[in-house]
């Protein structure tokens, strides 16, 4: 693979864990449509072929935009498979290349690329995560899906050690800073928020607090349990969409609240300047 400097290079932002359910795909979809229409060039990645919830995701957005007669902003997308050999090392290694080449070509085109992982530990994953500039791993507003990140006393809510998914991704920030010195920018998204202020919802955000000072990363609000999310999925749309008057559903203020959490998500990635600016913004 041609080594590609870092002025050269797309910033690359990861949607990452080890667990599935966590919103993922929702999230990268909407990062990517709320790049786009920002005017940066976005290609994606689909690390989870077999199951292609964002190459299907990206299909449906294909195929509205063909029924309808409409324009939307589409990113270039690739999928990058499993090999099936029966050596690991053999598959390893071919899976490299097939990663390799896949972000080899993006970078030429594109200012941003969007990684979605799937949720498990495979090579394809840890491929993803150790390229990453920013990772974004969506977590569901609970202790079950806080073990994802660390052993937590019971009673007091103590932080007792990381878990496999975090050493995961310290073992990716080494990777990455020993490849081209670079740093690995996380960020953790509490997801599917209820409207509730409960008393877990508190004792999640407290620890994840203590966890983030000790182990490194930033959080932010996610995305509101909302239903919009899974009907717009089945049209291929998002929620930024949703001002395009080509795609005519009218905007509630529900529908407003979710689109003020994406905006915010996105406004959290540090990116740099476009490289392939378009000369107007698509909406």
């Amino acid at each position: 693979m041609t080594t590609i400097s870092l002025e050269e290079r797309a910033h690359v932002i990861v949607l990452g864990n080890e667990k599935g359910g966590s919103g993922k795909s929702t999230a990268a979809m909407h990062v990517i449509v709320g790049l786009l229409r920002d005017g940066y060039q976005v290609g994606a990645i689909d690390l989870d072929a077999r199951q292609a919830t964002l190459s299907n995701y990206m299909a449906a957005r294909r195929a509205y935009a063909t029924l309808h007669g409409t324009e939307l902003p589409q990113p270039r997308t690739m999928a990058v498979h499993r090999a099936e050999i029966d050596s690991r090392a053999e598959a390893d290694a071919e899976e490299k290349l097939r990663f390799d080449a896949a972000m080899a070509e993006l970078s030429r085109q594109c200012d941003v690329i969007v990684i979605d992982c799937p949720g498990a530990d495979t090579n394809l994953s840890r491929l993803g995560h150790a390229c990453a500039d920013t990772l974004i791993t969506p977590i569901n507003d609970s202790f079950v899906d806080f073990a994802m990140l660390a052993k937590v006393e019971p009673d007091k809510l103590d932080v007792i050690h990381p878990s496999v998914y975090s050493e995961m991704v310290w073992e990716a920030r080494k990777r990455r800073f020993a490849r081209d010195r670079g740093r690995i920018d996380w960020i953790v998204m509490r997801n599917r928020l209820g409207a509730s202020v409960a008393r877990n919802r508190r004792d999640v955000g407290t620890t994840l607090d203590a966890l983030a000072k000790r182990i490194g990363f930033r959080t932010v609000p996610g995305f509101g349990e909302r239903v919009i999310f899974r009907e717009l999925y089945l049209q291929g749309l998002t929620l930024m969409d949703m001002r395009d008057a080509s795609v005519g559903i009218a905007l509630s203020m529900s529908h407003v609240a979710a689109r003020a959490e994406v905006r915010a998500l996105v406004s959290a990635i540090k990116l740099p300047a476009p490289r392939f600016a378009l000369s107007t913004p698509p909406g």
